[in-house]
């Protein structure tokens, strides 16, 4: 079987994949929430973690994973902020902590919007920050697009906006690979592919370039080792696939690019690394298409940014949240 861009990540997170130390300092991880809860949602129950204040000056910043299928853990440099703010991370239905019925009728784009609001209830939180990654992108957009009051500022980084638009990134950085990885990718999802090891080498060759280039922290691999259970394999071929460059799930059709024109432009935010399969050029027309919206590139960091430049992905936020915190 091709392995997907998830599969790379627990490998790497388990620390089964060769990929050098980042360099530079990393603020301090918490790998011990103050607070944890099930909350109910449609289908279930999602595991969510708090560190900090809930009713500190500042508004908290929640922050949704990628997948579909992820977990909170690559997350967890962002509990750094948590001396200033408090941060809110969950898993989603089907994903680490949370609960896994993994009935079809629950992948549905606006039943994991859905999440955030029954975590705000459940939380008693008036005002916030609300981020996402890749998957968690879409998700952010979704949820920006609902204009909910109370939502201080809007952070999209690496997003999926639509399944045509990711591909046709996805196929153009494959274009400028290496001419025998690049061949072999090519005919890995035809209906005489080569050799299932060759396939694997070729797409986790395309993921060290474009996903991770760096080991995440210390300890994380540990920390999401502990989870009780993880159904997100299963989520992330059932809503996109096997791998990058085609998508045969539910978000096959996904097309998010018509809810850019209801996001608040002058709060909103969008990110990417400098080596993203988010391609720097197109999130940034995507950016340009919501008026008075900000893009910012993390150089040196593909998808993974808090895997990649942490540090430099935390200032970024410092400042921009400082910027909203005010009604």
């Amino acid at each position: 079987m091709r392995l997907g861009r998830r599969a790379f990540l627990g490998g790497m997170a388990a620390g089964t994949l060769a990929l050098p130390a980042w360099a530079g300092p990393r603020d301090e991880i918490l790998f011990k929430p103050d607070r944890e809860l099930m909350v109910p949602v449609e289908g279930g129950s999602v595991y969510v973690r708090v560190n900090g204040n809930l009713k500190g000056p500042r508004p908290p910043l929640i922050y949704a994973h990628g997948g579909p299928g992820g977990d909170h853990s690559g997350l967890l440099p962002l509990t750094a902020l948590a001396s200033e703010r408090a941060v809110i991370l969950w898993d989603q239905l089907d994903s680490g902590r949370s609960d896994a019925p993994l009935d079809p009728k629950n992948w549905r784009v606006e039943r994991f919007v859905d999440e955030i609001d029954r975590i705000r209830d459940a939380l008693g939180i008036a005002r916030w920050h609300v981020g996402g990654g890749s998957w968690g992108g879409t998700l952010a957009i979704e949820y920006g697009a609902r204009r909910r009051p109370g939502t201080a500022s809007l952070i999209v980084q690496s997003p999926l906006v639509s399944t045509r638009s990711w591909i046709a990134d996805a196929d153009l950085l494959r274009s400028r690979m290496p001419a025998e990885a690049r061949a072999t990718l090519e005919k890995c999802d035809t209906a005489a592919p080569p050799p299932a090891q060759a396939c694997e080498a070729a797409t986790w060759d395309f993921y060290r370039r474009h996903v991770i280039r760096s080991q995440r922290a210390d300890g994380i691999a540990a920390y999401r080792a502990r989870a009780p259970r993880d159904a997100g394999d299963t989520l992330y071929q059932r809503m996109w696939g096997k791998a990058e460059f085609v998508s045969t799930g539910t978000l096959r059709n996904y097309d998010g690019e018509p809810l850019l024109a209801k996001l608040d432009g002058p709060r909103t935010l969008f990110v990417c690394g400098e080596y993203d399969e988010a391609r720097p050029e197109t999130v940034a027309k995507f950016a340009a298409r919501v008026p008075g919206a900000t893009f910012r590139e993390v150089m040196g960091s593909a998808h993974s940014i808090l895997s990649d430049r942490p540090e430099a992905y935390l200032a970024l936020l410092r400042a921009w949240m400082a910027r909203h915190d005010a009604a």
